[in-house]
């Protein structure tokens, strides 16, 4: 069995998180039409195939899609930004929110104060979106992306200094928090490593 099964909807994660995890033996499970029907809206149709597919598979399962985290999660998967969120929690606000999908900033939203109110905090949440830099990500140009990214956040921390962290919504925005790292003292989260270092603390 698996140390971990992820369910991605793009193939070009697989690859990222082997890398991430070297020692754990992983299974990928990669869906890139449920992303596709869930932008236009999560029907009853999908959330029963997600759900069914995920309870359907033994052992830890991550989520590594923001857009249908909130199902997986509900049928036992953990959501991969959950411990980025309780991360910036812990930091504490304002926390700058980045997605490049629209799909993406309710769930992400709702996790991001979920994981302060635990904490018996209010989430004070920038929201950026950049919704024209996924065709970049899309047609597969993903150095492109993450630099575009990149020069937005570094633009708009410049116009937001009291910002405590900026959060990378998506696993796929990842690339770009070294970029950042050159322009700002600031902690940038990005999802991937740190659900990885919390899932597989010894494997990875």
């Amino acid at each position: 069995m698996p140390d971990l099964t992820l369910f991605h909807t793009a193939e070009v994660h697989v690859a990222s998180f082997d890398a991430l995890a070297p020692q754990a033996l992983l299974a990928h499970v990669v869906r890139p039409d449920w992303l596709t029907r869930a932008q236009t809206g999560m029907t009853a149709e999908l959330r029963q195939e997600i759900s069914a597919a995920i309870e359907a598979t033994p052992g830890p399962v991550l989520c590594s899609c923001t857009t249908i985290g909130a199902v997986a999660e509900m049928a036992g998967a953990t959501r991969i930004d959950w411990p980025m969120m309780q991360r910036a929690a812990e930091i504490g606000g304002p926390v700058m929110m980045v997605y490049c999908l629209d799909s993406t900033r309710a769930p992400s939203t709702a996790l991001l104060e979920r994981a302060f109110a635990e904490r018996g905090r209010a989430a004070e949440i920038r929201p950026l979106p950049l919704p024209d830099l996924w065709p970049h990500f899309i047609e597969g140009d993903t150095p492109l992306f993450h630099a575009k990214i990149a020069t937005q956040v570094e633009t708009s921390l410049a116009l937001a200094p009291d910002t405590s962290c900026v959060v990378l919504a998506q696993a796929s925005m990842a690339g770009a928090k070294d970029l950042l790292q050159h322009c700002t003292a600031l902690p940038v989260l990005a999802s991937p490593a740190i659900a990885i270092a919390t899932l597989l603390p010894l494997r990875s």
